[in-house]
Order: C-alpha cells, then structure tokens, then sequence
C-alpha cells in the first residue's frame, strides 16, 4: 500500500483557480459565439476544411445524452450540475495529489459553465464541429469536463490504493491504550 502525498494550501488555490479560468474561457467563448459572431442566425460556418462553427443547443448533458426536452428536466439537470460541482469542490478541499487537483479543476469549471447556459438559456450552446473527426458539437465546458474526467479516471487507476492521511494525534493529546 502506498501512501498519499502531502496536501498543500496552494492546491487548494490551483485547483479554485483552474475552475476559474475554465468558467471564464467558456462564457468568453459562448459570448463570442453568441453576441459577436451571431452564430445562431449563421447556423454553420467553414473555419477550416476539417472544422467548422456550428450552433446546436444541446438540452441533455455532455453529447447530447439524458436530453431534458421539459422545464423539469431543465431545472434537474442545473441540480444535478450544481451538486457535482458542490461534491467534486468539497473533494478539491481534500485531495493530495496534482493530477486529481487538475482534474477536478476541469470537471468544476465545465460543469458550472453548462449550468450557467441551462439556466441562462434553458439549453447549453456548443459550436466546436469536427464533423467527420468527431460526431459531436461542443464547447469549451465540455472539453473540460470530458479531460477531467479521463484524469480522474486515469488517476484512480493508478493509484486505486490512496487513501488521505489522518492527522497525527497532537503530542499533548489523550495517550492510546
């Protein structure tokens, strides 16, 4: 069995301030798109031969799976994104190892950025097309999300063992019997 490594303060601040920046590069992204380029009114346009700018408003999550076509649906899903972002930020406060900070940094700057469109929008705004490369629009959040989560996994894998360190009894402490 291994042992985990030690948890620093500034984690803690990298894993926050990826988030931030993930937050910030979508929404940025998604006002480009929507308020300069007026994508919507395009629908598609060629940037280059093997990707192009389209407008698809996805209702489901990543890739368009679980579609929530309804108001309930809608409101369930900016839930369900507040909630991961609230559970993998408390995880961020506690982890120890640097792949796991930057993979949660992802996750909670994607998951956040969808929700701000479904709340927003009552749908989350893709536009990065690959066509025949890759079968799905999306943007930004989603990439996030996505590498953050094969991190994830990928860390889990690799270390499935880990397992935080309790704190060392204090000296003045009560002894063990």
């Amino acid at each position: 069995m291994t042992t985990a490594p030690a948890r620093t303060a500034s984690m803690t601040v990298t894993g926050f301030a990826l988030a931030a920046f993930i937050l910030a590069a979508d929404q940025a992204s998604k006002y480009w798109i929507l308020e300069v380029l007026r994508l919507p009114s395009i629908g598609s346009m060629e940037v280059l031969p093997f990707f192009n700018l389209t407008m698809v408003w996805n209702r489901g999550v990543s890739f368009g799976l679980l579609a929530a076509d309804s108001e309930i649906g809608r409101w369930g899903l900016v839930i369900l994104s507040g909630v991961i972002s609230l559970v993998f930020a408390a995880w961020l406060l506690k982890v120890a190892r640097w792949s796991t900070v930057f993979a949660l940094g992802l996750v909670i700057g994607g998951a956040i950025g969808n929700m701000i469109d479904r709340i927003r929008f009552g749908a989350v705004a893709d536009f990065f097309d690959f066509g025949q490369i890759f079968p799905w629009v999306f943007n930004v959040a989603d990439s996030a999300i996505t590498i953050g989560a094969i991190l994830l996994a990928v860390d889990l894998i690799r270390h499935p063992d880990d397992k935080p360190t309790p704190p060392a009894p204090a000296a003045d402490g009560p002894a063990a019997s």
